[in-house]
């Protein structure tokens, strides 16, 4: 009789099997051949000087793709999510006063981490699929006095590109942080963090970089640094303390890095590659190909009778289209459909957008006009034949 009461799994007994897929949703997008071959390199150590100077490629790939010249510019080992927390467990002291802009999900987000590690958080509220005038911010900045604000650049929840310019100024008048979050929209937007005077900005490596999720850009100007280095209390997260991964990532000066956390080095790989990708095309040969694919895109749609949500154009996110969702018909049937059929992945919506949208992400690779027309097939057929209610 075995000493080992737990058994070996049978499902374990079987070869991995992954579906090729079209991922047109808002998010992971396809991760190219190039992209998949860097990230399949040998694992060498996360402390080897041939890992630093990977890492260093991140940091010029990332100040590239940010447009800024600061030096505390990295990547974070994690998910979007998790550098949102380094931003706001790093620039944020129980007891101050957070603003959030919220037009969508993750503005909500960072309201609740916010309220997690005791700050005191007011928020500015817009409806699904509109944004905020800098009036309004003004406004909010004059009233609240918050140390720091929360602004999403792309909204992916609801298909909204935030107009930025001014804003850090405003937040600057009001000597508070300006914080953006550019998951959805780097790379296939226009963005100048130093121009507009930005103090934080992240994003991740799953959507226009057509990198595998796992791996979070981020960068800190000197104005929120001066004021994450001399902060009363320590960050609430070892894991994000900025001091730590300043070090690890040869951020802060000093002549040699200390072990820290055990670097994602294969996910480091893809992050590179991919920002050698976004390189090498260009970022505004980048951003005109998002811009064109998708006005193509809207153009299509509107063919078909769809309505677009969100009706300022020049607020509309190039990289993830929000579609209302068509009246008389089941948004989960429609999906679901497609994907069986097509094997084409769009999204509903999420967030206070759920039931509202059907969402599409054509990012990096995926933004063409060929793909464009696949969605555009796909959508056609499953209104053809998913079940319409016509009372």
């Amino acid at each position: 009789m075995s000493s080992i009461p737990v058994p070996p799994p049978k499902c374990l007994q079987k070869p991995l099997v992954v579906p090729h897929r079209h991922m047109f949703g808002p998010g992971p997008s396809n991760v190219p051949p190039r992209i998949l071959k860097a990230g399949a390199n040998p694992v060498i150590g996360h402390m080897h000087p041939e890992i630093f100077e990977i890492m260093n490629d991140i940091k010029s790939g990332t100040q590239y793709m940010f447009q800024t010249h600061n030096s505390m510019t990295f990547a974070v080992s994690g998910t979007g999510h998790t550098a949102m927390e380094c931003a706001i467990f790093n620039a944020v002291e129980p007891g101050e006063n957070v603003l959030t802009a919220v037009n969508g999900i993750w503005g909500e987000r960072a309201a609740d981490m916010a309220e997690r590690i005791g700050a005191k958080v007011n928020t500015i509220v817009a409806p699904p699929g509109g944004f905020f005038t800098n009036e309004e911010i003004e406004q909010a900045l004059a009233k609240y006095r918050p140390v720091l604000l929360f602004l999403a650049h792309g909204e992916s929840s609801t298909g909204v590109l935030h107009p930025l310019d001014g804003i850090g100024l405003l937040c600057h008048k009001y000597n508070c942080l300006l914080l953006v979050d550019s998951v959805a929209a780097i790379g296939g937007a226009p963005l100048h963090m130093d121009q507009q005077e930005i103090d934080i900005l992240y994003t991740g490596s799953q959507k226009v970089l057509n990198a595998p999720p796992g791996t979070a850009p981020i960068s800190f100007s000197a104005r929120a640094c001066q004021k994450i280095f001399n902060r009363r209390t320590k960050p609430v997260s070892f894991f994000l303390d900025l001091k730590w991964l300043a070090n690890y990532w040869g951020c802060d000066g000093k002549p040699s890095r200390v072990y820290h956390h055990t670097g994602p080095v294969t996910a480091f790989y893809s992050l590179r590659e991919s920002l050698a990708v976004l390189a090498e095309e260009g970022l505004e040969k980048s951003w005109e190909r998002h811009q064109e694919v998708a006005e193509y895109f809207h153009a299509g749609l509107e063919n078909m009778g769809l309505k677009l949500f969100v009706k300022e154009k020049k607020a509309r996110l190039p990289t993830v289209t929000t579609i209302v969702a068509p009246r008389g018909y089941d948004w989960k049937e429609i999906t679901a459909y497609i994907m069986k059929t097509h094997n084409l992945e769009i999204s509903g919506g999420l967030g206070p957008s759920v039931g509202l949208v059907l969402r599409v992400g054509l990012m990096g690779c995926n933004s063409s006009k060929v793909h464009v027309d696949m969605v555009l097939a796909a959508l056609k057929d499953a209104m053809k034949h998913c079940h319409e209610n016509k009372l």
